[in-house]
């Protein structure tokens, strides 16, 4: 066994005894093997809680194929332990675009039953150019707010060929994935690739959603002063009432030493912006992919660029300042970090594995649209999280249920 095959197979078993949650749905599926005889194809962060949830769909009887939905996110010691373990697994940290698209069609080449993706690749592929592939799918699971931005775009086009379960926007997922999962790991991304001290350091979130209502947060636990800005009128109160500063991207950049993008869109921070900047600033993107700091607008207004530190990249721009870029603007919690903690995307590949089945009984049953997760899934995690940290709660007694219900003056 290769040194890369220990430390993927040792990041492996971490990250299973950690995944509580996951284990007990893996425990039924293993028994039922629901999946047994379907196709799954994967496009997600391939690193070890991924490498867990696959292992859990292949052992419940599917024959699954996995790529990476973003050219930096892999960690190749996962690779080579799922490899060694009999996954197919196409995915190498550092991927060229064409090798990244490559590896997205090895994974259609399977032709799947059931497509699990982040940030809808596989599902655009299958709605464009591998459309030869569409009569075998049953159905998909989209796992990011990007993804489901994408394929309701498709659904409201009239395009979307197949049924779509949005596991973005269960609570079991978004409440806790998108905050907590979000808010540490892009701190820690940026942590381990800067090195520099956040207390004190005026420190800029672009979006305030659930994303990026974690990064500032976390951002302020550390001591750093938050600004936000946003072009939704109810999230900016939000942020405002919350105790962040809120103000335009242009107000907010002349000051900034930090400017993180969480927003899903694209073209967030421009050259107008970059012109702006105070010598130092560094920037970093928490969006999937790398549009929202405008990466053409930087390399047009530097004079030189050079990498300082690993996955830091220095912009010289005309004039004297420098600006530093995390990731090559891509997300800092993969291209830099760890990504999400563990016992965060237990829940969320909880999510994905009950999705998972929900498609392989009902999914040809289901119209081609955007789905959302069942209550009944959502709260069976919600449960099983519970019962793994050990917490009890109390039960609506039949008359509380009762009074809820009715629309009588309560006595």
């Amino acid at each position: 066994m290769s040194d890369l095959e220990e430390r993927g197979r040792n990041r492996l078993a971490w990250a299973k005894a950690h995944m509580d949650v996951l284990a007990a749905i893996r425990r039924s599926l293993v028994r039922r093997k629901p999946l047994r005889g379907l196709r799954v194809g994967m496009a997600l962060h391939v690193e070890a809680k991924t490498g867990v949830l696959a292992l859990t769909l292949r052992d419940a009887g599917a024959k699954v194929r996995l790529a990476s939905c973003n050219p930096l996110s892999t960690d190749d010691s996962v690779v080579a332990a799922l490899r060694a373990d009999g996954l197919e697994t196409f995915a190498k940290k550092g991927e060229t675009e064409k090798q990244y698209d490559e590896y997205l069609h090895k994974v259609l080449d399977l032709r799947p039953h059931i497509v699990i993706d982040d940030g809808a690749d596989l599902i655009y592929r299958l709605h464009t150019n591998r459309r030869e592939v569409l009569p075998d799918v049953i159905g998909g699971n989209e796992e990011t707010t990007t993804g489901v931005l994408r394929v309701r775009a498709m659904e409201r086009a009239g395009q979307l060929a197949f049924p779509v379960i949005s596991v973005n926007d269960a609570h079991m997922k978004y409440l806790f994935d998108n905050r907590y999962g979000t808010g540490q790991s892009v701190i820690d991304g940026l942590l381990t690739a800067t090195n520099l001290l956040l207390a004190g350091k005026r420190f800029v979130v672009a979006g305030y959603g659930w994303c990026g209502r974690g990064i500032a947060t976390r951002a302020r636990g550390m001591g750093a002063h938050v600004v936000v800005t946003e072009v939704d009128p109810v999230r900016a109160i939000e942020a405002k009432l919350d105790g962040f500063e809120v103000m335009t991207m242009e107000q907010a950049a002349r000051d900034a030493d930090f400017i993180i993008t969480a927003t899903g869109d694209k073209e967030v921070v421009t050259a107008k912006d970059l012109r702006l900047v105070k010598d130092g600033c560094v920037l970093a993107n928490a969006g999937h992919f790398n549009v929202e700091v405008s990466m053409r607008d930087l390399e047009r207004l530097a004079a030189r660029k050079r990498r300082v530190r690993e996955y830091v990249d220095e912009y010289a721009l005309r004039g004297g300042k420098k600006v530093y870029v995390i990731g090559e603007g891509r997300l800092v919690n993969l291209a830099a970090g760890q990504g999400h903690p563990v016992e965060i995307m237990d829940m969320s590949f909880s999510i994905q594995a009950l999705c998972t089945e929900l498609l392989a009984k009902s999914g040809k049953a289901m119209p081609p649209r955007v789905h959302p997760v069942p209550r009944e899934l959502d709260e069976k995690v919600a449960r099983l999280k519970l019962r793994a940290m050990g917490i009890e709660i109390d039960a609506l007694s039949a008359a509380q249920k009762e009074y809820l219900q009715s629309w009588t003056e309560g006595t």
